[in-house]
């Protein structure tokens, strides 16, 4: 007993140690960033412009409204469409598909998610590009439609697993209730799944939100990459990841923080994301509590 109580404490010395180490090196780089980003910050001119439409550097235009527009639009856009399809995926492999069928069909969606998000942006400048320049008037494909499609495609795997593990979560006894007083399957999965579940499914979502919200290569592939305010689905758009990996290379001085600047802000949007998925986590927590009690 005394050699296991020891072992427990090594072992818990050890999680702390590694904790403290993950948190120590999440706040340096958080610190460093603000710190590149600082220039930028501290120069009144540049603060003023950061409101702006315009983004031209090398001018002292620095307006990030456009790439914060199109960085939201596409990765809103893309839970859009990715949502239902990652639900009826879920759905499909649990409770519809035979069991042999249910069995291959999560391998794929598994081997899926774990494609290289450059080859999502190679199938979408290949193939979703010229289909949308065969449809637009203006004959560009590279919009920010391409870009949504291409986060949707290559976040539904990922989205569709963790709505999977949300719904074997729900607890088979609550399934066993509802099929005893006579409810269907449709109304199992809409009246008691989907609701259970409900939690879980949106943490999921938040997560792959964080996922295309901090897409570069893709969107860099097939979004246009020109820093303006959409008005409409087939326009070009640029992202904030895309600036920092089309301009970092050559960037002076004041353009590097500017560019600094613009990790900074995905920071905070992530770090909001986070903020949020511990509050449903706790809200969660508190319930459960309370129908324990």
């Amino acid at each position: 007993m005394k050699g296991d109580f020891v072992r427990d404490k090594i072992l818990l010395g050890c999680l702390r140690f590694a904790t403290a180490v993950a948190a120590g090196v999440i706040f340096l780089i958080i610190c460093f960033v603000f710190f590149e980003a600082w220039t930028t910050l501290a120069d009144n001119s540049s603060r003023q412009s950061l409101f702006g439409k315009q983004w031209n550097p090398t001018e002292g235009k620095l307006g990030f409204g456009p790439m914060v527009v199109g960085t939201l639009a596409a990765a809103i856009l893309s839970m859009l469409i990715t949502i239902p399809l990652g639900i009826g995926s879920a759905l499909f492999g649990r409770f519809y598909a035979p069991t042999w069928l249910a069995f291959t069909y999560r391998r794929i969606v598994e081997l899926l998610a774990g494609i290289p998000s450059v080859v999502f942006g190679l199938w979408g400048i290949t193939a979703i590009v010229p289909l949308i320049a065969n449809y637009n008037p203006l004959g560009q494909g590279q919009s920010l439609l391409a870009g949504a499609l291409v986060l949707s495609a290559m976040t539904l795997p990922t989205i569709s697993l963790a709505i999977d593990s949300a719904l074997g979560s729900v607890p088979y006894t609550q399934v066993q209730a509802a099929a005893a007083l006579g409810l269907g399957k449709r109304a199992v999965i809409w009246s008691v799944m989907i609701p259970s579940a409900k939690r879980g499914i949106l943490v999921g979502v938040i997560l792959q939100l964080g996922r295309a919200l901090g897409e570069t290569m893709a969107v860099l592939m097939v979004c246009g990459n020109i820093a303006q305010i959409p008005d409409g689905l087939l326009v070009p758009v640029r992202t904030l990841t895309a600036s920092i990996a089309l301009e970092m290379g050559y960037a002076d001085e004041q353009h590097r923080s500017a560019l600094f600047l613009c990790g900074l802000i995905l920071l905070l949007i992530t770090g909001t994301l986070m903020l949020l998925i511990n509050l449903i986590n706790r809200s969660e927590r508190i319930s459960s509590t309370r129908r324990v009690a």
